[in-house]
């Protein structure tokens, strides 16, 4: 009896245990939830200041007098910092800022004084500017182009009149408004059927089905040069490359297929963004296999590190950054431990902030992360297998996982140590995704794959605009009408990169912008 009786206390024992810890996994996710819907975005730590510790601005105010005689007057003088001027704006007395692109109407206000009977008595001396920013409703414009009809006064013969060029055959678009489509949608996240309403709203009448043909054939006419962008981002020494989900074509009646972008950043800032329908390590064979030999940076996902292994000449790292969510995820059940490990991490980003700021490249930046990253390293890999020795953490204990998570990628976490060329995160391609997440909350899903491909290459080349600081209405508009009459051997000019170099000086326009009528300019600008 009494055997049974303490055989019965230690499974309740054992079973509150389990429950205790179920209920703590539970609440560890309802944490996590939580803050996915409710918590901030940023990953900056905030450092809080004890209240008995004096903080940095204290230091640099003055003192402030511990008394004021009653009636003294005080003269308080402050600096303001002016607002950021850029070469190509124009700043007025209102604020308002605006570069030479932006057309201006003039509007004439004239007195009450020189309008009436007594007008002669008054003379102008000066001119006060007001300026106001305006928009017009769905500015659309419609291109007459009257071609004269010519006979042969002497054989009676009539001549043809020739049909102005156009981007694509037997379409009635023209280049300003295919480019401003693609960048609507693209660029600013603007579904086709908010576009449809707009031009309808705009007197102008089309099915949504046109847009989607304009789109399709045109960014066909784009696929080349995105194709010798990806031959060029294969050729760097340093890759970075990462995963995003889309849903795009049907798996079943009023059911979308799961596929993945794929996006490839080169270290001359250019991004392709690859599309499959599966996040196996297939599709990472396909794009680099015996086209790529240097380094290939991602996050923890295990398909990178297994091609490496298996690739010739390739190299796989780590980004610091995943390894460090790790650790934020399980800040609110270790916290002393979890500030341990950011603090070590963060004192590595001081160093990447140290090299930046003193232009350190080649050599002298290896041997300064050498002197200075290499012992942070190590005392972090030295106190996260302490860590892991610990015997008072759960096998899903989110602290435990962390620490596996960066012993496991100790290897490839070190690789910056020794290539000057390999950046500590992969933060610069994440940035660079993030048009597809925002696509994805706006025009949803691709209805075809075929779609989803098309997506990829016009991502590619409006994001890589940005990276270089090129205008993409001004690029796409160039490169559409230069596209038929360019030498196939020489795609690589057309891509953002190079293009900045060669055309960006003197870019092609639409013959709406080319117009000598100021009037016609002004109303129909972009």
């Amino acid at each position: 009896m009494t055997l049974n009786m303490s055989q019965n206390v230690i499974a309740l024992s054992q079973e509150n245990l389990e429950l205790k810890e179920e209920v703590r996994l539970l609440k560890n996710q309802l944490d996590w939830f939580k803050k996915q819907l409710f918590g901030q975005k940023t990953e900056k730590r905030l450092v809080e200041i004890p209240d008995e510790q004096l903080s940095l601005l204290d230091l640099l105010s003055p003192p402030v007098k511990a008394s004021t005689p009653e009636g003294e007057v005080i003269t308080v003088s402050y600096q303001r910092r002016l607002g950021k001027l850029r070469a190509d704006d124009t700043l007025n007395e209102a604020g308002l800022r605006f570069n030479d692109q932006v057309p201006v109407e003039v509007i004439e206000i004239l007195p009450a004084e020189l309008q009436g009977p007594d007008a002669d008595d008054y003379e102008i001396i000066g001119l006060k500017q007001t300026f106001r920013l305006a928009q017009r409703p769905s500015s659309y414009v419609i291109l007459r182009y009257d071609r004269p009809i010519i006979k042969h006064r002497t054989t009676q013969v009539i001549a043809p009149s020739p049909a102005p060029d156009n981007v694509l055959d037997k379409s009635l678009s023209d280049v300003s408004f295919i480019v401003g489509l693609l960048i609507d949608k693209f660029q600013y996240h603007i579904p086709f059927y908010r576009q449809h309403q707009r031009l309808n709203h705009g007197g102008i009448t089309l099915s949504r089905s046109t847009l989607t043909n304009l789109s399709q054939r045109s960014i066909d006419l784009l696929r080349p040069i995105v194709m010798a962008q990806l031959d060029h981002v294969l050729r760097s020494k340093v890759l970075a490359m990462d995963e995003t989900p889309i849903k795009a074509g049907l798996s079943s009646p009023g059911k979308l297929k799961q596929a993945w972008f794929w996006p490839i950043y080169g270290q001359d800032d250019e991004v392709v963004f690859t599309f499959s329908t599966s996040r196996g390590r297939f599709h990472i064979e396909k794009q680099l296999k015996e086209r790529f030999c240097g380094t290939l940076i991602s996050d923890g996902y295990s398909a990178y590190a297994r091609f490496a292994q298996q690739a010739e000449g390739v190299t796989h790292a780590q980004c610091w950054v995943h390894t460090r969510r790790q650790f934020i995820n399980a800040q609110t059940h270790a916290t002393e431990a979890v500030n341990t490990a950011l603090d070590l991490i963060g004192k590595l980003y001081h160093f990447e902030e140290q090299i930046k700021q003193q232009h350190l490249q080649g050599e002298l930046k290896r041997n300064y992360r050498l002197l200075h990253s290499k012992p942070i390293v190590e005392q972090f890999f030295e106190w996260a297998l302490q860590q892991s020795e610990r015997t008072d953490l759960t096998p899903k204990d989110p602290f435990r996982k962390a620490i596996h998570y960066a012993l496991t990628k100790q290897t490839a976490l070190q690789v910056f140590l020794s290539d000057p060329e390999v950046p500590l995160d992969t933060n610069h391609l994440e940035i660079a995704l993030r048009p597809i997440p925002m696509g994805r909350k706006n025009w949803l899903f691709c209805w075809t794959e075929m779609g989803a491909e098309q997506v990829g290459i016009i991502q590619s080349l409006i994001t890589t605009c940005k990276l270089h600081d090129i205008n993409p209405y001004t690029y796409l508009t160039d490169v559409l009408l230069r596209i038929n009459q360019h030498p196939a051997k020489d795609i690589i000019q057309l891509t953002p990169r190079v293009w900045k170099a060669t055309f960006a000086h003197n870019p092609l326009k639409s013959e709406l912008f080319t117009k000598t009528n100021s009037a016609l300019s002004k109303q129909a600008q972009y």
